[in-house]
């Protein structure tokens, strides 16, 4: 025995069988002809493979509970197989010419017999109820890989036989759920991550959206608490985001036209809401999960809180009653298209901040968001020019940060940014958003010059040459000993893995959890070198 270690003893008893080959047939059809689809469609060679090279099916089982084998045994053995005990006592009393007391067989069905039941079973079949006319059959199955034969297959089977339908017209498999190593999870090697456990230190929605965002197709999910962590903190951000709009009176208006907006900031982020939400729906509806919440994640964190955020701050403190007013009115508007875009991957947090901003502004014709529409912002078109406008700040201001990350300037170091080469239309808007420029990039002013000085540093953003002078607050020639120093670090840490990974000895021994740790670290390295060598070139 698996969990006893003891030996077991064969013992041979009758079973029953089912004609599976029989069965499999329209199942076979109803794939290949396109009744139901199987996604990745990869899955379909195995799903074929199985049911084409079927055996009968035994499903006799000896436990203690599961649906009961409905067939009763006469004092000579005759078999009666019945519906109903009731059937089979007047099926006995007609074949024996008196009512005669039968024996019902002690075994259940398989487990997967009574699963295969599911889909029509739980809405009223055999009757013909309103469920199952509506709800039969169903169209997506989300389900995992590994139980293609056992479950998948079994439900079209006895689905089509049993109703002549199809239980579903899409079948999606996602990934296995593994340890941070990459092995599967078992109770025998002791390194089960209990979900409810999990949920209590960092949430149910956490542990949602990691799940998502690790679910691409064909690849497992390897899953550690530093990942459930980082996608709580992800939680907070957008709380935080909430907040922000809370405490600055950011509240719905009614009849609020996000086309009228009339600031740059305001349509760029209208028109980012708008594109994210057309990409987030294709996603969902290709099943391509993983790409919807990294989507999500990529606009709520980076675009609308580091972003939108920051940038709306001038406009907020400043003294245009009117701005200020579109300016609150669009962050609501896009924090509630937030919400319904977030509410399939983290439903518990969405609808505490929906019931939390229920009573900001003009009252929501949707007072659950579970049952609130999902957003179509088709007839909103991205506003090109604000777009560039805000590009060319956030890219002024990103690409600062890396200069002084790269070149370990001092946050307390406030050098001016210079704007070097740039055409007039440029320059107007840096100068436009110096204050915001000067805050994010802890720059002391923005100013265009004829060429940089010594020491400072250039970069290059949508064709503007823009420079830092920083030469005061570092030691160049140390710094660039420094990177010269890490660069050939990495050199040979990345030509060590890689010598490993060309050794096809190495490859074929290794445990696949040990191979793809090393092919993980030498894309590390290699990135961290790039990034090294970039900044040794400004220098230079």
């Amino acid at each position: 025995g698996d969990r006893s270690g003891v030996v077991v003893e064969p013992y041979l008893t009758d079973q029953w069988f089912v004609d599976a080959a029989t069965l499999a047939k329209p199942a076979i059809a109803a794939v290949e002809d396109g009744r139901t689809v199987l996604e990745p469609a990869a899955w379909s060679k195995t799903y074929f493979e199985w049911m084409r090279n079927i055996e009968p099916w035994c499903v006799s089982r000896q436990l203690w509970w599961g649906h009961r084998i409905p067939a009763w045994y006469g004092p000579d053995g005759a078999i009666f197989v019945e519906e109903t005990e009731a059937e089979a006592q007047a099926a006995a009393a007609a074949h024996y010419g008196a009512e005669t007391p039968l024996r019902q067989d002690d075994d259940v069905l398989d487990t997967w017999f009574s699963s295969g039941l599911w889909p029509f079973s739980t809405l009223g079949w055999p009757d013909e109820t309103a469920d199952l006319k509506r709800f039969y059959p169903t169209h997506t199955l989300v389900t995992s890989f590994d139980i293609i034969f056992y479950w998948v297959a079994r439900m079209m089977m006895l689905g089509m036989h049993f109703t002549g339908e199809v239980p579903f017209r899409r079948v999606f498999f996602n990934a296995l759920v593994r340890d941070a190593s990459g092995k599967k999870m078992s109770k025998s090697k002791g390194n089960v991550m209990d979900p409810l456990d999990l949920i209590d230190i960092y949430g149910a929605d956490a542990l949602r959206f990691t799940l998502t965002a690790m679910s691409g197709q064909g690849r497992d999910i390897k899953i550690s608490t530093q990942r459930i962590e980082g996608y709580r903190n992800f939680g907070t951000k957008l709380w935080n985001a909430s907040r922000f709009c809370q405490v600055n009176g950011c509240v719905r208006v009614e009849g609020f036209d996000p086309a009228s907006a009339k600031g740059a900031v305001n349509r760029w982020i209208i028109g980012e809401t708008a594109r994210t939400s057309a990409a987030v729906t294709e996603a969902i509806a290709g099943c391509s999960f993983d790409e919807a919440a990294n989507l999500l994640y990529r606009f709520i964190w980076n675009t609308f809180c580091d972003w939108y955020v920051e940038l709306s701050k001038p406009v907020l403190n400043g003294a245009d009653a009117d701005a200020q007013a579109e300016t609150r009115a669009t962050a609501s508007w896009v924090l509630d298209v937030i919400l319904k875009l977030l509410h399939p991957v983290m439903p518990f947090l969405t609808e505490e901040l929906w019931d939390q901003t229920a009573d900001l502004g003009a009252a929501r014709a949707e007072p659950l968001l579970m049952a609130a529409r999902w957003p179509d912002l088709s007839a909103l078109a991205p506003d090109a020019a604000a777009a560039a406008e805000v590009g060319l700040v956030i890219a002024a201001i990103a690409e600062g940060r890396s200069v002084r990350s790269e070149l370990n300037v001092p946050l307390g170091a406030r050098p001016p940014l210079l704007v070097v080469e740039a055409d007039p239309a440029q320059a107007a808007v840096l100068a436009a958003y110096a204050p915001v420029i000067g805050q994010m990039l802890r720059v002391s002013e923005v100013r265009v010059e004829a060429s940089a000085p010594t020491g400072a540093i250039p970069y290059v953003v949508q064709g503007a040459t823009l420079a830092l002078p920083v030469a005061e607050f570092i030691d160049l020639a140390a710094e660039k000993a420094r990177l010269s120093k890490e660069i050939a670090g990495l050199a040979a840490t990345a030509e060590q893995t890689r010598r490993k990974l060309d050794n096809p000895d190495f490859v074929a021994r290794a445990p696949e959890e040990v191979v793809e740790e090393n092919r993980e670290r030498l894309a590390e390295v290699e990135a961290a070198r790039e990034r090294l060598q970039s900044a040794l070139a400004r220098l230079t």
